[in-house]
């Protein structure tokens, strides 16, 4: 993820006048404190808010991604963001709803750290009037005695209060219960917001809805340390039409690392969206205007074959996440794979994601007959269907057609010197791995 964001294209759009209303528009308000207070905080000067990121995976997801985008648009509307990478909580691990979460090393989580950061700094201005900071709070736990850390803060959290948070209440109820050390996991997040409080006069969190026991943890200890009231803003956890969980493919979740998810899988991804989903999506994942997603709306219900809502959103969040040059680069390899477009100008890695769900096989180099081929690939049954498909016309390596039922592939033909790219009439694919 190498490219930069042009944060000046965006800075004069109208639609960041009055942000409040505009994330509601988004769909992106589902919790919050006093709603009029926080609209009219929006409204005035600018205010410094953060987001956490806990470095729980060597990279972010797409439920991360709407957190990077909300922290976008409040920064485009002005206003100043911490980006915290949670040195210190992520050694503990955010209680899930059924299981205690592997603890990985020290050394580990400082790695991910620094991964999580440049994913970050991906989508945040560091420049200008509001410009944007990462903090870890690695920095103000580490230096903190257990003593100090349960009498400064341990003593403004009520147990009764803490064990009727979802995450907490859930566990409890599970045959797996929760560990002390995950149920610290909201006092820590507290604390968090008490000390970006103190040092940069943050008075937002934003998170998704889920976290709302830990956004409010914050705000209360605010309250009580300092007698002062601060905002908190969930987004709501993003769900398929069908009901289905978003942001899973085949029960991986969708990273924003492109070696772990690589930009055609990503771009795939968004492609596949549902009509139903397809304006909402929209509305959250991109920075397009009101008109342009109603105008993609509107193509999605008339002209639904044509898929115009469902490309323009994969180019777009795609562009957002891998770069303009990246995405171009996949939509060429998906033209290419079926018929249009030149294999060769491919990269190996692009190849391989385009074809990673595509037959393949692996044969010798010297089983580079085109009758040997079809049939080592599975395109053809026997060897007398494979010189029929020649025959008719049907034969394609890498796009060219091969009227010879007699011709031999050239080692000079091989992509990346070792894959060949096979079809048989319009659709039926299959790629070969030739050993040397």
């Amino acid at each position: 993820m190498s490219h930069v964001i042009n944060f000046e294209s965006q800075q004069n759009d109208p639609a960041f006048a009055n942000i409040w209303q505009e994330l509601k528009w988004r769909g992106l308000v589902h919790v919050s404190t006093e709603e009029t207070e926080l609209e009219k905080l929006l409204a005035g000067d600018p205010i410094t808010y953060y987001c956490g990121f806990d470095p729980t995976a060597p990279s972010l997801h797409l439920g991360n991604l709407v957190q990077l985008l909300l922290m976008r648009r409040l920064q485009l509307a002005g206003h100043k963001p911490l980006g915290l990478v949670g040195g210190s909580t992520g050694l503990i691990g955010d209680p899930r709803p059924t299981a205690e979460r592997t603890l990985n090393t020290k050394d580990t989580v400082a790695e991910w750290v620094g991964r999580l950061q440049g994913q970050v700094r991906r989508f945040l201005s560091f420049d200008g009037d509001n410009a944007a900071r990462m903090v870890n709070n690695l920095d103000w736990t580490a230096p903190l005695s257990a003593i100090d850390f349960l009498r400064e803060i341990g003593k403004h959290f009520r147990v009764g209060t803490m064990l009727r948070k979802d995450a907490v209440a859930s566990r409890l109820n599970s045959d797996e219960g929760i560990s002390y050390t995950e149920f610290s996991y909201q006092i820590l997040q507290g604390m968090d917001y008490l000390e970006l409080y103190r040092d940069y006069g943050c008075v937002l969190q934003t998170g998704g809805s889920d976290q709302w026991g830990n956004l409010t943890s914050g705000t209360e200890l605010i309250r009580k340390v300092e007698g002062k009231s601060v905002h908190a803003l969930g987004t709501p956890l993003i769900t398929n039409s069908d009901g289905t969980k978003f942001g899973k493919s085949e029960g991986n979740a969708v990273w924003l690392d492109g070696e772990m998810c690589s930009p055609y899988t990503f771009y795939q991804f968004w492609l596949n969206t549902a009509d139903a989903d397809v304006v909402d999506r929209l509305k959250v994942f991109t920075f397009l205007s009101r008109a342009e997603i109603e105008a993609l709306g509107q193509a999605v219900a008339e002209r639904p074959f044509a898929r115009e809502g469902q490309k323009k959103l994969a180019f777009e969040v795609t562009s957002l996440v891998h770069g303009v040059e990246a995405t171009e680069k996949v939509i060429a390899a998906s033209a290419a794979v079926f018929g249009n477009g030149d294999l060769t100008v491919l990269d190996e890695q692009t190849l391989a994601a385009a074809t990673a769900e595509l037959p393949s096989a692996k044969i010798d180099a010297d089983g580079l007959g085109i009758i040997d081929l079809l049939v080592a690939s599975g395109l053809s049954d026997s060897k007398s269907a494979a010189r029929r498909t020649v025959g008719e016309g049907g034969a394609y390596v890498n796009n060219t057609k091969v009227a010879d039922p007699d011709a031999v592939i050239g080692q000079d033909q091989l992509l990346h010197g070792r894959y060949l790219l096979l079809r048989r009439g319009k659709k039926n694919l299959a790629t070969v791995e030739v050993s040397a």
